[in-house]
């Protein structure tokens, strides 16, 4: 006689679409590997559900609400098999779950929560009984291998174990959702510029919280998107910045795995679609990084000095690249490298999306240098991000860093303006503006007048590019020069300094 099975019907609350259902008892977490390359080699009959774990912050705590309403699972396999597995650390994290437990302390974001003991940060939101917890790791038997195969061969040996009996009933948590207040904003086309990366994404998420539209996504939830969002970084140090603390979602332990990613070639692997890498070392039967390489070595003017990696005999399918396009070129001797993703996670994935294409970047310049008579210099990196998003159980840390460092990064006072410069004076009973060029003083235009608003006008007109910070000075500083000219007897005018009393001034 055959091994009796029962019939077990998994129910997720929490991404449901995300997951392959079966009627088992063993659970399979493949982190980043695909899942439907474990289970092509499955049975329905054999596991209870197949998902895919992505992030330990963003993750786990949704996984252990599903395994909690679902005590039927009493095995779980967990595939930690490539480089981008360890590299995000959910898998690893996950187990030190069911190894070691949690203890209550508060996460990154100041919450008080359930920490997972893991080297890999891990939360668990505190609602949860702990009770409830230590009979989730009492009642699951775990078992973490590095291969597909490995995998495969498991979750069968369990699912030829004899029937075990629920570990319990099914338990259900309260969830807090953080909401989100918009504001009216332009939906296609925004400029954000910053000195670092890290100034920027403070930039950026502020500006998406802020305006972006709420839609729903493929993925069991919704996110706050703008469209055509352009990043501009002009003065990344070579080891990169990190701020102390550090309140961004990366750290130099997971750059330096991230930038292989970008920078090297990888082999073919089962389970992994393709890596930045391999896609522009390999895929096309070209090594693109060279080929733009030799094309600037060979003419510095080239403005075909580009990197696709879209794949048009596949890419149409499912998870197609994020990152697309790359541009590199050279103008006044600086070398500058734009990058296109079709969809970009900015609170997750951004800062380490621009760091990786800032390496790629120095490693072209560097190679230039080596190999050329070229005088260079690091010029700016653009990212263009058509769907400029962030997911929605991202909302509460979005609003942690934002009140945290985005006031403090919008009062730094940064007086230059690409426009130049505007030096505002009175002379003969008229308001007089020179426009100046930066740095070098030049003046290369002159307006007269007695209103502000018609020179404000005028300014505007001409200079359409004026930063909105620059523009709203010049509004107020002309308000106070025509505010004097109109009491000339009683005040006078000084750029950057308050209106004075005559009267005052002559005691």
């Amino acid at each position: 006689m055959g091994k009796e099975t029962n019939q077990f019907y998994y129910t997720a609350k929490y991404k449901p679409n995300q997951l392959i259902y079966g009627s088992g008892q063993t659970a399979l977490i493949t982190g980043w590997t695909v899942k439907e390359a474990v289970y092509k080699h499955l049975n329905n009959n054999e596991y209870a559900v197949i998902g895919q774990l992505y992030s330990p912050t963003r993750g786990i705590n949704l996984l252990i609400r599903n395994l909690l309403l679902n005590p039927h699972v009493r095995y779980l396999v967990i595939l930690n098999a490539t480089k981008e597995d360890k590299n995000a650390g959910g898998c690893q994290c996950l187990g030190d779950f069911f190894r070691h437990g949690v203890e209550e302390s508060i996460s990154d974001i100041g919450r008080k929560s359930w920490v997972i003991r893991s080297l890999i940060p891990g939360y668990i939101d505190i609602d949860i009984d702990i009770n409830a917890l230590e009979k989730l790791r009492d009642s699951v038997e775990i078992q973490e291998v590095i291969s597909i195969a490995d995998a495969v061969e498991k979750v069968k040996y369990y699912a030829n174990k004899e029937t075990v009996a629920p570990w319990g009933t099914p338990l259900e948590f309260p969830m807090n959702v953080t909401g989100s207040n918009v504001f009216p904003g332009t939906r296609y086309g925004h400029r954000i510029e910053g000195k670092t990366i890290a100034e920027t994404w403070v930039k950026i998420i502020h500006r998406i919280k802020t305006t972006g539209t709420i839609r729903p996504t493929a993925y069991d939830g919704t996110w706050q998107e703008l469209i055509d969002l352009m990043a501009i970084i002009t003065d990344e140090p070579d080891d990169f910045y990190f701020p102390e603390p550090n309140y961004l979602p990366i750290d130099r332990s997971f750059l330096k795995e991230y930038i292989s990613q970008i920078l090297d070639n990888a082999s073919n692997q089962e389970g992994v679609k393709y890596t930045y890498g391999q896609r522009l070392r390999s895929w096309f039967g070209k090594d693109q990084i060279e080929q733009v390489i030799e094309k600037l070595a060979h003419d510095i003017n080239s403005a075909r000095a580009v990197m696709s990696l879209w794949d048009v005999n596949q890419d149409h399918n499912d998870n197609p690249p994020c990152l697309n396009h790359i541009w590199v070129r050279i103008v006044d001797n600086e070398l500058s490298l734009t990058a296109t993703f079709r969809s970009n996670d900015m609170f997750s994935a951004w800062p380490a999306n621009a760091m990786g294409l800032r390496a790629l970047q120095k490693y072209i310049y560097d190679a230039l240098i080596n190999r050329t008579d070229h005088v260079l210099k690091m010029g700016a990196l653009i990212t263009i991000s058509q769907s400029a998003h962030i997911y929605d159980d991202c909302f509460e840390n979005v609003a942690n860093v934002i009140s945290s460092q985005y006031s403090k990064i919008a009062q730094r006072k940064d007086y230059f303006d690409p426009a130049g410069s505007f030096i505002i004076t009175i002379q003969n009973n008229q308001i007089i503006v020179e426009h100046t060029t930066p740095g070098s003083g030049e003046v290369v235009n002159c307006y007269s007048g007695k209103s502000a608003h018609k020179i404000s006008q005028q300014i505007f007109t001409d200079c359409p590019g004026l930063q909105i910070s620059h523009a709203m000075y010049l509004g107020v500083e002309l308000q106070k020069a025509e505010t004097a000219l109109l009491m000339k007897e009683q005040l006078t005018y000084e750029q950057d300094k308050p209106l004075k009393n005559k009267t005052i001034l002559k005691q």
